[in-house]
């Protein structure tokens, strides 16, 4: 559901990530034996007050950090998920690649699927991976949205993705690739079935209970443990959030994911964000880099 923003702004770290990489290895080492979980955690790329100090509180959150973007900046050099995998290694991180081709708000395509983008999706995807052989890379955020709203559309972008699996997997077959659905959508219409319309990797999830609940206290016991009911395969969360960013939603989403055991679990934002509402105060840290009461808990789950 959110927007990764700024991408010029993720250019101009490269130069200062290279001058204090002493530092932030530094940074990397003490703040890794804090954060005690099961499974690996961190935050979407957000810009807040400072592009360097992104990074620095993204190291503290978790081991991951996730891209979300337009499909065609996979073919772009020096754009952000390029940057962003390019950095990984020395940073220390998991980066994780979500190429998006609709509007989750509209379900308007960003470009007609027609052959020559279906093409150039397929060619940018393999090239991407050929370059930086990334353990994660997604096609497609909150894809029962779009089913939703056009079945048409989705029936063609199934067809696309099972393509693009196929050919990333001769190129890279220690990848892993997927799809993302919305949770709390496909709970709502029963869409399970759509699962096994793609061949996938992962069952990945965005989970925004306050779309069905009004507190996190009316969640279910068994709220995410219902997804392994529906699959055996691994399941991970690219986008968790709660408004304000809520402790004891935070407190209760590690409690029943340690269940399921995950591959990841990432929040959302780690800044607030100038979005719209209820995602704006979504952040771990407000807009100016001040730490909330939700980051000491994020980071000590």
């Amino acid at each position: 559901m959110k927007k990764i923003i700024l991408t010029a702004m993720l250019l101009l770290i490269i130069t200062a990530c290279t001058n204090t990489e002493q530092n932030q290895q530094k940074t990397t080492t003490e703040t890794s034996s804090e954060i005690s979980h099961s499974f690996q955690k961190g935050v979407t790329m957000t810009y807040g007050a400072d592009f360097n100090a992104f990074f620095n509180k993204a190291l503290q959150a978790g081991t991951v950090i996730t891209w979300a973007g337009d499909w065609n900046e996979l073919s772009i050099q020096d754009s952000a998920p390029h940057v962003l995998a390019t950095l990984a290694e020395s940073k220390k991180y998991t980066p994780i690649i979500e190429a998006q081709f609709f509007t989750q708000s509209s379900g308007k395509l960003l470009r007609e699927l027609n052959d020559e983008t279906k093409q150039q999706y397929k060619d940018s995807a393999v090239a991407f991976v050929e370059t930086y052989n990334p353990e994660y890379v997604a096609f497609g955020i909150e894809i029962n949205l779009l089913y939703e709203t056009s079945p048409e559309d989705f029936a063609e972008f199934v067809q696309l993705y099972n393509e693009v699996y196929s050919a990333i997997k001769e190129t890279s077959p220690n990848t892993n690739v997927f799809t993302i659905f919305q949770l709390e959508y496909m709970k709502k219409n029963n869409e399970w079935d759509l699962l096994n319309e793609f061949n996938t990797d992962l069952a990945v999830f965005t989970t925004y209970p306050f779309i069905l609940y009004n507190s996190p206290a009316d969640i279910p016991e068994n709220y995410y443990q219902e997804i392994a009911a529906h699959t055996t395969k691994p399941i991970a969360f690219t986008e968790i959030g709660w408004q304000d960013a809520n402790t004891e939603f935070i407190t209760l989403c590690f409690e029943q994911m340690k269940l399921l055991n995950p591959e990841f679990a990432v929040w959302s934002f780690l800044y607030d964000q100038n979005v719209q509402e209820p995602f704006n105060t979504m952040g771990l840290l407000d807009s100016n880099g001040n730490p909330k009461q939700a980051w000491n808990v994020w980071i000590n789950a």
